[in-house]
């Protein structure tokens, strides 16, 4: 077991890669990855399954077979085959920790993120399809999918909410998860079995942010860089604490539910002037998950460095960085509102991509 992404997990970091094709599963990689590296659960997402999906001969087999099928419906079949192998790796995890871990994350379609019919509808035919209990269903936090978030938590079903950026979104992440799981209860679910975890995108907030500050030029501007992704992780952990020790889950845990953890994404540092495990490091807590791409996963096993909870003792400072980026000029309600809209856009052209590959290997 590596030492340094160990003591990660023993810091109550559940390390999930952010990465998923048959060939992980097929060569043994990922069952590597579970009983050397601490990881525990993946997450995988439509640019992740295009990359995926070059190397169509994996696929060719399982295509074939669905050549009357319609192209989306064969993409999910594919996709959810991964997904369904992958869950059954993890099967020992999810089972040691009552369903906390071992993991796998699906996502609804893209182009469903501002139709919360569509969405609720397709997150329960993708529950249905891979059919397993470690199952999470990806649903982006745009505001028409707070609604498909509340009424999927409330049909029984696991959600990993994904692409958000503002604090205000996350307070309303968390309100949909938990007025789900008081409509779960009504229903007469079983709380104990429905998961959650709430993805905060954090190194896209550095790139945006420290494009504007650069524009604006000035010493306080510039000294500010590669600040914000942190401290706005950091303040979303604070929203989380704050939420989760309020009377309104006490409720609720008295029937069994479970805290929707925080989890990091996007965690790769995109400027080669940061420290490579950035956003590693500095976003340590009990309890959270931080999903990381291979490369990010090995640059910490390599030389990461593990120095107790990075994020309770830092929340005023990430308070006064947020502050004082109002103050340069940094439109944060601008911000996050961009990011949003391009992490939607992101994912449909992935889709789009991933749909002309596999229309390509059908003919």
């Amino acid at each position: 077991m590596n030492p340094r992404l160990a003591a990660l997990h023993s810091a109550g970091v559940s390390i999930w890669l952010d990465d998923l094709s048959r060939e992980r599963l097929r060569s043994g990689n990922l069952a590597q990855l579970i009983a050397d590296d601490s990881v525990t659960g993946v997450t995988t997402n439509p640019t992740i399954f295009a990359a995926a999906f070059a190397d169509l001969s994996l696929y060719g087999e399982q295509l074939a077979s669905l050549a009357d099928a319609p192209l989306d419906e064969a993409i999910r079949q594919l996709m959810a085959a991964d997904v369904k192998q992958a869950c059954q790796l993890f099967a020992p995890v999810y089972e040691a920790t009552h369903g906390y871990d071992g993991r796998v994350s699906i996502e609804v379609e893209p182009g469903l993120a501002h139709d919360a019919a569509a969405t609720i509808a397709q997150a329960a035919q993708l529950h249905a399809l891979v059919d397993e209990p470690g199952v999470l269903i990806k649903i982006p936090a745009t505001r028409e999918g707070l609604s498909a978030i509340r009424t999927t938590i409330g049909a029984g079903i696991s959600v990993n909410v994904t692409l958000i950026f503002s604090l205000q979104r996350y307070r309303e992440v968390m309100d949909a998860y938990l007025g789900g799981l008081e409509d779960a209860l009504a229903a007469g679910h079983d709380l104990s079995t429905i998961h959650s975890v709430a993805s905060f995108f954090v190194s896209r907030v550095d790139t945006e942010v420290d494009k504007r500050l650069a524009a604006i030029g000035t010493p306080e501007a510039l000294a500010l860089r590669g600040l914000a992704a942190v401290a706005n992780a950091r303040a979303a952990f604070a929203e989380y604490e704050q939420v989760f020790a309020g009377e309104r889950f006490a409720a609720l845990a008295a029937h069994g539910a479970n805290r929707q953890r925080p989890l990091w994404a996007s965690t790769g540092t995109k400027d080669p002037a940061y420290p490579d495990t950035l956003y590693v490091a500095d976003l340590v807590a009990d309890p959270c998950v931080n999903t990381m791409p291979e490369k990010t996963m090995l640059a910490f096993a390599d030389h990461g460095e593990v120095t107790g909870d990075t994020i309770r003792a830092n929340i005023a400072n990430a308070r006064a960085t947020l502050a004082a980026l109002d103050a340069v000029g940094v439109s944060y309600d601008d911000v996050v509102q961009v990011l949003e809209d391009e992490g939607v856009a992101k994912f449909i052209a992935s889709w789009e991509e991933l749909v002309a590959a596999v229309r390509a290997a059908r003919q």
